[in-house]
């Protein structure tokens, strides 16, 4: 299993070009592709720093984010992705982002994607860590980390339907998805120390969830509904794949 090489943020400046022509492939694409519907324009930042976070239930996230937003942004996303299919796989290598092996404790990642937002940058980040799942479960601990190191705007975006693009195109037709733009906001500083920060991360994770949940169905939301058959429903989907191992390893490959 081959994984994705630390590419730094600095090297990844050098893609803007690059960029630039993927943005334009990405229209006709996408509406050739998809019957897309995007809302919230109207709340995009013109400039950063900021986090960009969205729910992840599909491959196809990234290349929607893309789409639908201005930015040449940077990227932290899985370095395998065993289950996407080999056509998607050259969109984010050509895209560059900084490589995360699940498992791990990403340090590498963490410290560009810091790099990048105190330059006044752009950052996506899928706060779940993975699309083992079609509804919303809890963040893993990096995006929270990002912004408490950093204290960036944090900008919520909504995914719909993004699975069933694949599926959708296998009969000919071309699935309705929809991106949804919400509120830029600024989050509460982390002050705590020890337990007391680890407590306050973890609030900064649940509120990031809880606005992206804001974007998306009810029936999606897991375990951030307001109903208690939906979060009774989503019960065992909160655990990480990789808690007890590394990324690629052969009970691992998981994406």
């Amino acid at each position: 299993m081959k994984f994705a090489k630390n590419v730094g943020s600095e090297e990844l400046q050098k893609r803007k070009p690059l960029r630039r022509f993927l943005h334009w492939l990405a229209k006709p694409a996408f509406w050739l592709l998809t019957d897309l519907t995007i809302e919230g324009e109207e709340n995009l930042p013109s400039e950063g720093p900021l986090i960009v976070i969205a729910n992840h239930f599909s491959f196809v996230d990234p290349a929607a984010v893309v789409r639908a937003l201005p930015y040449s942004m940077d990227f932290v996303g899985g370095a395998v992705n065993p289950h996407a299919p080999a056509i998607v796989l050259w969109i984010p290598r050509l895209w560059g982002f900084l490589p995360v092996k699940r498992g791990t404790g990403s340090t590498f990642a963490l410290r560009e994607a810091e790099k990048v937002l105190r330059r006044g940058g752009i950052l996506g980040i899928f706060p779940e860590a993975g699309n083992w799942a079609q509804v919303l479960r809890p963040a893993r601990p990096g995006a929270a980390f990002l912004v408490s190191r950093t204290e960036a705007r944090i900008l919520p975006v909504g995914l719909d339907n993004m699975d069933q693009v694949f599926p959708s195109l296998m009969k000919f037709k071309r699935a309705k998805i929809t991106v949804k733009i919400g509120k830029p906001y600024k989050p509460a500083v982390v002050t705590g120390k020890g337990r007391e920060r680890r407590r306050q991360l973890d609030e900064l994770g649940h509120e990031m969830m809880h606005k992206i949940a804001e974007l998306i169905p009810p029936e999606k939301r897991g375990h951030y509904s307001d109903d208690p058959a939906i979060r009774e429903a989503a019960k065992g989907t909160e655990i990480y794949p990789w808690a007890e191992q590394v990324e690629g390893e052969v009970r691992g490959e998981i994406s």
